[in-house]
């Protein structure tokens, strides 16, 4: 049975490996995914300063998510599902996460920048699309931006 746990700091490389696998599951080439590689590589102070919870199933790490508030506002910063589980519920439970983490923050919406393939994810979630915002890890690439209502 899935649960989820904090993660620790022997966690980051296995983090890291699941947010490119999760990424690259959308059919990027290999250029696209070495200027990701550091957008999505996790740090000690991404866990020391990022509320992150992970879903596991005995060892095997079925996905992340992180949770921001900051002056740009209350953000979803990463929500990644390994691709062997993606379909499985983990997505929703960590959303439904990251939600209850925003609520607390006392965030009134959480914003969601996307990647184009996981935006139906999103809206199935209750996020409605708020325009787009640049990409990090690409110059030039928009990525569409959805908020959810905390409310």
């Amino acid at each position: 049975m899935p649960e989820l746990r904090q993660p620790s700091v022997r966690d980051l490389a296995d983090l890291t490996a699941l947010c490119l696998r999760s990424k690259a599951y959308w059919g990027y080439d290999a250029e696209f995914m070495a200027a990701c590689v550091p957008v999505l590589t996790l740090t000690e102070a991404d866990l020391k300063d990022i509320p992150t919870i992970t879903e596991v199933e005995g060892e095997t790490l079925l996905g992340m998510v992180q949770v921001s508030n900051g002056d740009e506002g209350c953000t979803l910063q990463r929500l990644f599902v390994d691709p062997a589980h993606m379909g499985m519920g983990t997505g929703r439970r960590l959303f439904q996460w990251a939600v209850g983490t925003a609520r607390g923050m006392g965030a009134a919406e959480m914003i969601v920048e996307s990647d184009p393939g996981a935006v139906p994810f999103y809206v199935a979630m209750g996020c409605r699309p708020a325009g787009a915002a640049p990409s990090e890890a690409i110059p030039g690439r928009m990525l569409p931006r959805l908020v959810y209502d905390l409310r």
